[in-house]
């Protein structure tokens, strides 16, 4: 069965460093799949491949089976890929409803109100639509950021260290806000805290030198001596 997304042979290299060297990957519909490695691993740079934000050098990108590796960033989004970033990317001098309809209107919504509506209440921020967005708590910044990609009506919702800052209490919040986007819904998380992945996660890719090290069940992950060695035995990404 053809996978929602998938990479083959993806090649992206910066002089000598080779940040994504030869990755094959594939992302299934309706799942949680957590991308998890070393600092330097080329987890940024693959993402950014996926997502149009840089070109591929050499190998291909489908999604539902139709090619989109020549396509830019914005094409790909009106195809239902939505990219999160590591820092908060919101427009802190606008409104948190304006935030959100910038987002609605690039994915061609005509009624704006419901559509934001709609994606506040999903990361509970519904009542802070007047709210200026960088007058909201950091945590907050983080819920407005998914709410921008949900408006998008993604098929594939990348979030690139979402947890990053966020306190404990608001992690636990997150977790059961991502749990609540599949199957329809599909979540590609790039994240550092191996508590999160393991708890939240279909299924983990461990990118290592700009290489698969390995893809699996999160126990078959913990298990694996490579994994240990390469990441989960101390380095902390």
């Amino acid at each position: 069965m053809a996978a929602l997304m998938e990479a083959r042979g993806l090649h992206r290299h910066f002089g000598g460093l080779r940040a994504v060297d030869g990755v094959d990957f594939r992302l299934e519909q309706g799942e949680i799949h957590a991308l998890i490695g070393p600092n330097g691993a080329g987890k940024t740079t693959f993402v950014s491949l996926l997502s149009g934000r840089l070109p591929v050098q050499s190998g291909s990108i489908t999604l539902a089976g139709e090619d989109i590796t020549r396509l830019p960033a914005h094409a790909r989004v009106k195809k239902g890929v939505a990219y999160t970033f590591q820092i908060t990317s919101v427009y802190p001098r606008l409104s948190v409803f304006d935030n959100v309809a910038l987002a609605a209107q690039s994915a061609g919504a005509r009624d704006l109100a419901p559509a934001v509506a709609a994606a506040l209440a999903r990361v509970n921020l519904t009542g802070l639509d007047r709210e200026m967005a960088g007058n909201l708590s950091y945590g907050h910044q983080r819920l407005l950021e998914v709410a921008m990609g949900l408006a998008l009506q993604p098929r594939v919702l990348i979030l690139d260290e979402p947890t990053q800052g966020l306190a404990a209490g608001e992690i636990e919040g997150f977790k059961a806000l991502v749990r609540s986007l599949v199957p329809q819904t599909t979540v590609l998380l790039i994240e550092h805290n191996m508590d999160v992945v393991m708890d939240l996660a279909t299924r983990i890719t461990v990118l290592n030198f700009g290489q698969v090290l390995a893809t699996g069940t999160p126990a078959e992950i913990r298990a694996n001596p490579a994994v240990q060695e390469a990441y989960l035995g101390g380095h902390d990404d």
